[in-house]
């Protein structure tokens, strides 16, 4: 088999050839500190791995790798950003958002590694209005994905999102307030955080209507972390997240797309809650050295394996990046023990990885080709 067609027989929850293995997003600072610059479709191929290739472009949100505004996307959303500090290992960015109804403001701050929020775009209650009718959806490039899908080819598969600071509803919302705020008024106003979360999902789903349909993707990433039972409780995931997160899904599955849903943190409570909302995949299956609870893989496969694909598993931190490449091997071949009977199950890294060793990665690599069904 080649790698798409090993990645898609998993996905649809069939056996394969062999284990599939990927990274879950590989990172440039990794390309350029350990691999000479190459860019992600290099480095899976470099090491023999089925590349799952994520694409990125360039629409403003504060997570896309240039990690600031790139434009307007609409007149009535003037994002202005102004450097506060221009240092690579610690810059600083302010945003002020003009609309005609008012003006909104947030902060970013970032290094070599990542991007993260240091002042939320929500500060009053009324905010949400501003969003409501203001907030612009973009809009892909079709012939950019598809070129990139052709580039690919067989050697792995194309992942793309829902638009969003994150793909889910109440994970985006966590981007725009905070998660201890989203959780405080999910408690003492339901009714004003159904309505954003109401807002949100009407962006999204016009985001998959206007430009996921028709998009040559393989898989498109949903979630995100501020819905695992890490952050909230399972009561508040199944009454903020199910229902808008199905809504996606059925969206999704109406143009032709295949979803996974992502929980980067706790997941053991709400295994079954992730089924409910309609995904085909169910990721990153972290262990707790990593944030996570999945001690025990070979319960969730028990669990939810028959409903859904399972991907990740491996932990990026203490085993891929400072174990040795003979507990790599093992560790493989532990998690194929554990997820891999009946199929279903594509191996990879539970989150990023920045200082893993070739050797290491290498060694993940072989051990993937040894695990044969």
């Amino acid at each position: 088999m080649t790698s798409k067609e090993r990645m898609l027989v998993a996905l649809d929850g069939g056996v394969p050839d062999r284990l599939p293995c990927t990274v879950h997003q590989w990172q440039q600072y990794h390309l350029d500190k350990y691999l000479g610059g190459i860019d992600d479709l290099a480095a899976f191929r470099q090491f023999g791995l089925d590349a799952a290739i994520a694409y990125f472009e360039a629409i403003g949100q504060f997570w896309m790798p240039e990690a600031v505004a790139v434009g307007d996307l609409s007149p009535d959303w003037h994002d202005e950003t102004t450097v506060v500090k221009d240092d690579p290992a610690d810059r600083i960015l302010h945003h002020t958002v003009t609309t005609p109804g008012g003006t909104l403001t947030y902060q970013t701050g970032g290094n070599a590694y990542t991007t993260w929020i240091t002042e939320y775009l929500i500060k009053r209650p009324e905010d949400i209005d501003l969003i409501g009718k203001y907030m612009p959806v973009p809009r892909l490039n079709h012939e950019a994905i598809a070129a990139a899908h052709d580039r690919l080819g067989d050697g792995g598969i194309l992942r793309g999102f829902v638009w969003g600071d994150q793909a889910g509803s109440w994970q985006h919302a966590c981007c725009l307030f905070g998660e201890e705020q989203m959780i405080l008024a999910a408690m003492d106003d339901p009714a004003w955080t159904h309505r954003l979360m109401q807002m949100l999902t009407e962006k999204k789903l016009r985001f998959v209507d206007d430009s996921l349909a028709g998009a040559r993707f393989d898989l498109i990433e949903t979630g995100g972390g501020a819905g695992s039972t890490t952050v909230i409780s399972p009561r508040l995931h199944e009454e903020f997240c199910l229902p808008y997160d199905r809504q996606v899904h059925d969206a999704l599955h109406t143009v032709g797309h295949k979803a996974v849903y992502h929980t980067c943190g706790g997941m053991m409570p709400i295994l079954e809650t992730i089924v409910a909302n309609g995904c085909d995949a169910s990721e990153t299956l972290s262990c707790p050295g990593v944030g996570g609870d999945v001690a025990d893989l070979a319960e969730v496969k028990r669990r939810i394996g028959h409903e859904v694909c399972l991907i990740g598993g491996m932990n990026q931190l203490q085993i891929l990046t400072s174990g040795t490449p003979k507990e790599v091997r093992a560790e493989v071949h532990r998690l194929f023990d554990q997820a891999g009977p009946g199929g279903g199950y594509i191996c990879s890294t539970s989150d990023h990885f920045f200082d893993t060793p070739p050797a290491n990665l290498q060694a993940y690599a072989d051990a993937a080709r040894e695990c044969v069904y």
